[in-house]
């Protein structure tokens, strides 16, 4: 219990004030205690479970101020979302007291940051030889550190985290305790007389002596990788300038082109090897240190990002970080530490073994990490920030729903798994998780699920889950036991997009993705839709194409290229330009004539992957997505010419026609056309098509707002080009912003969908 000093009143009141949001692990008791103390307020504040409560007493004026300053001029990291106040009973407080925490179980508005990059008053503690935790891997305060990553359960306090097993040290316990300190309760306060401390081992567990920081640096220096232990998992980390190196670190790790991460130390080191934006800096040093889409100078490795012209650059988000880029003096590759498709690892000892022939050492850590979380990826769109991956910093945030649900839990889906839990009208997506095709990877899925109920407080009456019933998170929701609700995949993209928005009504829905198992059970991905929470109409789609070896083809780009010819009549022109690159063609082409595992799809993603291949750009794939992200990259953005399409009426709904689109690009490229501009051009037949298709809607409908969803969106020539189209023709044009617009977002359109049918 702090007190402040004794206020004298001539005239006194009461109010009982409770504040709302997310107001817990973000310095907010000290706030109100200084308030207090400036206003000449006395009484108490508290944490509730998610909320905070003061009892205040003070004239009325003095009140009016106090509570008013209580929104106004929140810390930064607060997001005061209500204050409300109702008149008390005086009590005759003398001091202004903060209390300890209460805990009614299942009452209360739980809310908690996520994890804070290092603020910079920590930062220079750090780098002060002065300071008494000078370069202590683990210094923070109440404006930054971990949060989300250490919390055991609600209200947010040191018994209740990770950090509970590190008793403080009387200079610890002193900041910890004075409301005047900005280190005030922060829950992980420690230094290096008792808080966490580091150690380095090998590849075989053996300890390196020495400073761990200094040494790994060391090792990093030479071309070798070590795994490094972070907030929400470990990093593997190598230099960034050494194709030598960063080709081992793709073998070690298997993962021969998906583009890898690369931190700097500082803005100055950013700006030296990338071309920034002023936003693209603010968003690179905000205190949620995410990885950002930023244009290549080509000082880095080519095995980095190769193919791509933009890279995914970040600046250290923890102190440890901060020392081991210092030490380096040279960017360096930050990846998940894992082996592709698997969860990020995030016990010693499970990194050890997981790891053992990818690093070369380890930097290790006593401090347990009680949430998997991978790094935020982030692109500057437009006038903001846009979520491509809901990770670190962002998540558990809770959105606000257009409209209050019973407790529903969204499965999400296969690919980039990510789940909501929401009640009322708040929904938590969970942070991305990775694809859910693995048990590895459904185990981390069931434990980052009980953790949201139990932090949260939220016990799901209903599961909404995706169509296709092979999905592990569709058999995962059958196993719940819960009232099910099955959704259809791009109904529940458009409903992301709408649910982000807080829209109601019906809209013009458009969703582009590489597949989702549509409503007759073929596979759908290009798709047009009059569209409300409770129910999508299909308008639209792309013409079907056969997916030749079905799921293979996602791997194998040159299977949909050859699909596409074929269906469009120009199959020998289109093998010429693939010359022999693919192989079993007289296998495929049987399978497109009998349908033998080669279901039909409309998918844009897929699309996509066909061109790529046409031109020459990506025939085979290594992961979902890489042909269309090359095409992208290839395509040159000063191409002005529009293929021809066309636009039909089949069975009542709209089909967008490839087949004149495929005939012109090969007929492009058979007369030496280059791969850049056919890639452009394709861009832009692809938005005008988007546009004709959305006209005709509206003169059906008369809807005139649009929403986007699904991974192919994903793609900024695109998404750029559709929206700046549509909305010079005077539509209003939705893309999620704070939820991936892929599959990563998908299962807050799923808890939408849901309490709209059930409601009903």
């Amino acid at each position: 219990m702090v007190r402040t000093k004794t206020s004298s009143r001539l005239s006194v009141s009461a109010r009982s004030v409770e504040v709302r949001g997310v107001v817990q692990g973000v310095g907010f008791r000290p706030f109100v205690w200084r308030l207090a103390d400036r206003h000449g307020v006395t009484g108490w504040v508290r944490n509730r479970n998610g909320v905070v409560e003061i009892l205040a007493e003070g004239s009325e004026t003095t009140l009016d101020g106090f509570c008013a300053a209580i929104s106004s001029e929140a810390p930064p990291l607060a997001r005061v979302e209500d204050v409300r106040w109702v008149p008390a009973r005086i009590a005759g407080f003398a001091t202004f007291e903060v209390d300890e925490s209460l805990d009614d179980e299942g009452e209360g508005d739980r809310l908690i940051s996520p994890d804070v990059a290092t603020c910079d008053a920590c930062l220079a503690e750090l780098l002060d030889p002065e300071d008494r935790r000078y370069r202590y891997p683990f210094i923070n305060c109440t404006d930054c550190g971990p949060r989300f990553t250490i919390i055991e359960a609600l209200p947010y306090d040191r018994e209740r985290t990770s950090m509970r097993v590190f008793p403080m040290c009387p200079d610890c316990e002193r900041e910890y305790r004075d409301p005047s300190d900005r280190r005030f309760h922060a829950e992980p306060v420690a230094c290096p007389a008792c808080g966490p401390q580091l150690r380095l081992v090998d590849g075989k567990g053996k300890r390196i002596p020495g400073d761990p920081i200094d040494k790994a640096a060391a090792l990093i220096a030479k071309g070798k990788i070590v795994a490094l232990k972070g907030l929400g998992g470990f990093h593997l980390a190598c230099l960034a300038t050494e194709e030598r190196v960063v080709a081992e670190l793709r073998k070690r790790k298997h993962r021969p082109d998906k583009p890898f991460a690369v931190m700097v130390p500082d803005l100055a080191g950013a700006r030296e090897r990338f071309d920034l934006s002023r936003s693209e800096e603010q968003l690179l040093s905000s205190p949620k240190a995410p990885i950002v889409l930023v244009k290549d100078r080509g000082t880095l490795a080519p095995s980095v990002a190769p193919g791509y012209r933009y890279q995914g650059a970040m600046l250290p988000s923890t102190p440890l970080h901060h020392l081991l880029l210092r030490a380096v003096d040279a960017p360096l590759v930050m990846t998940s530490g894992n082996l592709t498709d698997e969860p990020i690892c995030i016990e010693d000892e499970e990194a050890q073994r997981r790891l053992s022939g990818v690093a070369d050492a380890f930097v290790l850590h006593d401090r347990r990490i009680v949430a998997r979380y991978d790094d935020p990826v982030t692109r500057w769109w437009r006038n903001g920030s846009v979520v491509l991956r809901r990770a670190r910093s962002f998540a558990p945030t809770p959105l606000e729903l257009p409209a209050a649900v019973k407790p529903i839990l969204g499965a999400g889906a296969e690919l980039h798994g990510a789940f909501c839990l929401a009640a009322g009208t708040r929904a938590f997506v969970s942070q991305h998780i990775g694809d859910l095709d693995t048990e590895e990877a459904m185990e981390a899925y069931a434990d980052a699920y009980q953790r949201f109920k139990w932090v949260f407080g939220i016990e799901p009456e209903v599961v909404a889950h995706d169509l296709h019933p092979d999905f592990l998170s569709t058999r995962f929701a059958e196993e719940t036991g819960l009232h099910p609700v099955a959704v259809q995949h791009h109904h529940a993209h458009v409903a992301a997009t709408m649910a982000e928005h807080r829209l109601e009504g019906s809209v013009i829905g458009v969703a582009f993705d590489g597949f989702g198992l549509g409503d007759d059970a073929t596979g759908w991905g290009g798709e047009f839709f009059q569209c409300s929470a409770e129910r999508a109409e299909r308008l639209g789609h792309l013409r079907p194409v056969r997916q030749p070896g079905g799921d293979a083809a996602v791997h194998h780009p040159w299977r949909m290229a050859v699909a596409h010819a074929e269906d469009a009549g120009v199959l020998d022109q289109a093998l010429a330009l693939m010359g022999d690159a693919p192989h079993d063609v007289d296998t495929l082409l049987e399978q497109l004539g009998t349908g033998l595992a080669s279901p039909f799809t409309t998918s844009g993603g897929r699309l996509f992957d066909a061109v790529s291949a046409l031109a020459g750009i990506c025939l085979e794939a290594s992961h979902d997505g890489q042909a269309a992200m090359l095409l992208e990259q290839a395509a040159l953005s000063s191409a002005t010419r529009e293929y021809p399409f066309d636009v039909q009426v089949e069975d009542g709904r709209m089909v967008l026609d490839t087949r004149p689109i495929v005939v012109a690009i090969v007929k492009d490229l058979a007369k030496g056309r280059a791969p850049g501009e056919v890639a452009g051009r394709f861009h832009r037949t692809l938005a005008a098509s988007i546009l004709e298709v959305c006209r005709a809607i509206r003169g059906g409908t008369g809807l005139a707002r649009v929403c986007l969803g699904g991974g192919v969106f994903q793609n900024d020539l695109l998404l750029s080009d559709v929206t700046s189209r549509l909305e010079t023709c005077d539509f209003e044009v939705y893309v999620p912003r704070e939820i991936p617009v892929g599959d990563g977002g998908i299962a807050l359109g799923q808890v939408l969908v849901a309490h709209a049918q059930l409601e009903g």
